[in-house]
């Protein structure tokens, strides 16, 4: 049943990317597009009562930084995350990354039905596994010591539970642009530089979640994917409907290679003239395949499935005979489907997965400003959640 929903799931994105032709497609291409004017009047009118406060948006004591996307994935989201609370953490702050870890299991505990808040990590030891945290919480845990990693749907119950219970003092709001529940004093919205607006339609037909236009909630816009070239017309564009947000550049530096069995580290270096499998289930598997050949690598056989898929032994198992017969030395994936993938017992070829940071190359003086505007944010007078609802409830009726 997983496989059928997962090749349905990977038929509408070919059928949106208009990489499937026919007859069939271009019906639900049509159908889609009449759906997308209903969605995109949902996303307005619940913009519209968050602005007029008939919706409130929850302060609850602590500075919050916002990063998200106007589109559905690829952008490169994850090293940003990561890179914004690894320098606020080597800096004094105790930070809390908030993450609805999406396409995760909640874990059953004793006495309840289901964990209202799931700690993935306090800062040490990873408390949960990939598939109770969602890949991207597991890996950010993984990566990130001294920082807290917490999921639940509900990011307002996740920032009290981080402030009260682990004494978190900045809270980072994964993938939160279009979460507005939780007030935030930082809105970091990322444009990917290869494809800036997706396929400019709103979903389901196109990869937007909001239109262009909603830009303007951004305090920072960070394009990503640059290689130096110039952008002046995307800047332009962005001008439209923002001219106020500062612009930082930045790209997708690799810096090193891990073994998935071993954990062996390798220098980049060795990607070079390697005959190679790339295997990977992320929103842009193309940009993957092409910073491997850019490092050197070939490519000999490739495979992808849908976004976030959990691999099964026997998907592995068959990938890595594909390699085999084809005289393959090494399997590449990225490191967020390393964390879905099941151990094997006789592995015949290593699989080795590329390690990514983000690098700032144009704009460094607006990340290091709005660095030190959180530095010197006030730390939070921990509260339980009770004390914050009434403290605002007697502040509206003020």
């Amino acid at each position: 049943m997983r496989q059928f929903f997962d090749r349905l799931e990977q038929f509408a994105v070919d059928v949106i990317l208009e990489r499937r032709g026919g007859k069939r497609a271009g019906l639900l291409r049509m159908v889609l597009r009449a759906l997308s004017y209903l969605y995109l009047s949902i996303v307005s009118f619940r913009i519209k009562l968050y602005g007029s406060n008939i919706l409130r948006s929850h302060q609850i004591g602590c500075p919050v930084v916002s990063i998200g996307n106007l589109t559905v994935g690829g952008t490169g989201k994850t090293p940003v995350v990561e890179k914004l609370a690894r320098e606020l953490s080597l800096r004094g702050r105790k930070v809390a990354i908030l993450s609805r870890g999406y396409k995760s299991t909640r874990r059953r505990i004793p006495g309840n039905d289901f964990s209202p808040v799931r700690v993935v990590s306090e800062g040490g030891a990873l408390l949960l596994d990939s598939k109770n945290a969602g890949d991207e919480p597991f890996m950010l845990a993984k990566n990130l010591r001294g920082v807290a990693v917490v999921v639940d749907k509900d990011r307002v119950e996740c920032g009290r539970h981080a402030i009260s219970k682990l004494s978190s003092d900045l809270l980072i709001l994964d993938d939160g642009l279009q979460y507005l529940r939780l007030h935030r004093r930082f809105d970091l919205v990322l444009i990917d530089r290869e494809a800036p607006f997706g396929n400019e339609y709103i979903l389901p037909r196109g990869t937007l979640r909001e239109p262009p236009s909603h830009l303007r909630r951004a305090t920072h816009i960070l394009i990503t994917k640059c290689d130096g070239s110039d952008l002046s017309d995307l800047y332009q564009r962005i001008r439209l409907y923002n001219r106020t947000a500062p612009i930082i550049e930045c790209r997708h530096r690799p810096v090193e290679l891990q073994d998935f069995s071993t954990g062996e580290q390798l220098p980049l270096s060795s990607l070079q003239r390697l005959k190679a499998g790339a295997l990977s289930a992320i929103a842009s598997p193309e940009s993957f395949e092409q910073g491997l050949q850019r490092l050197g690598v070939s490519l000999e056989l490739t495979q992808s499935f849908a976004d976030h898929h959990r691999y099964s032994k026997r998907e592995l198992d068959r990938f890595i005979k594909r390699c085999t017969r084809r005289g393959v030395s090494c399997i590449l994936t990225t490191e967020k489907d390393a964390v879905r993938m099941p151990r094997l017992l006789n592995q015949e070829i290593p699989i080795r997965y590329l390690r990514i940071e983000i690098e700032i190359i144009k704009g460094q003086e607006h990340w290091d400003k709005m660095l030190n505007q959180l530095l010197h944010h006030p730390h939070p007078v921990i509260k339980d959640s009770e004390t914050c609802e009434e403290e605002l409830r007697q502040a509206s009726i003020a």
